[in-house]
């Protein structure tokens, strides 16, 4: 059995070599945490890039909230990324009703066609988390949903994370639960025993939150906990 991912958000090439020396297996590159997380400036990828050697998924979004806003700036942030070198990617979009915008997922997917990509905790803030697999689970390159099942995070997300493992390789449920918001450590041996195997941190691997960085040591402590 292979040991699970542990992802870490990164906004700088120090966060990004704490969280490689205390053992992250991958990065979730983004900018403005006050906005929860834009896509960086293709500047920002490639100093981060020089500076690790982990696989790295670069946030595409550009504005608050969960609409898209202007995509054709979108697939053009997408396209200088690519040309950078980013391979991978986060994305996901809902419209006005809670409901997923499937056009405006689709055509950032294909921006980024042939690369693997997570869709975020739009789901958390969907309508109907349901219809969004189902909606988006045929999208080429998609092979993970960053979510904690609920808007308020894993506390009040926990039976419906269990109810979807549950329906693993059905269609809509093929992808891997990539566990993130309001994570805390007590959360990660139940969240073990019950057979998640991909966790996604932010402010927990930081000694004061978003103004401070990325911490090695809370790294590796975390590390150390989700391979139990």
């Amino acid at each position: 059995m292979s040991r699970p991912i542990f992802e870490v958000i990164a906004l700088t090439p120090q966060d990004a070599q704490a969280a490689e020396s205390g053992g992250a297996d991958r990065l979730e590159l983004v900018t403005d945490m006050a906005a929860d997380g834009l896509t960086p400036a293709v500047e920002d990828f490639a100093r981060i890039r020089a500076a690790v050697d982990l696989p790295l998924r670069v946030m595409l979004r550009i504005r608050d909230g969960f609409a898209p806003g202007d995509l054709d700036e979108l697939r053009a942030r997408a396209a200088a990324l690519r040309a950078e070198g980013a391979e991978e990617f986060v994305l996901g979009f809902l419209d006005a009703d809670g409901a997923v915008d499937l056009a405006a997922t689709a055509a950032v997917a294909d921006a980024v066609a042939g690369c693997r990509w997570t869709f975020h905790r739009a789901i958390d803030h969907s309508a109907d988390r349901a219809a969004v697999r189902a909606a988006v689970g045929a999208l080429p390159g998609l092979d993970t949903y960053l979510t904690s099942g609920a808007p308020g995070g894993v506390d009040a997300g926990r039976e419906v994370l269990a109810a979807e493992l549950t329906k693993k390789g059905e269609p809509g449920y093929g992808q891997r639960i990539l566990i993130g918001g309001g994570l805390r450590a007590e959360h990660v041996p139940g969240l073990r025993a019950a057979g998640f195997d991909a966790f996604h941190v932010g402010g927990a691997v930081r000694a004061g939150g978003w103004e401070t960085p990325v911490d090695a040591a809370k790294v590796a402590e975390w590390r150390a906990l989700i391979d139990g």
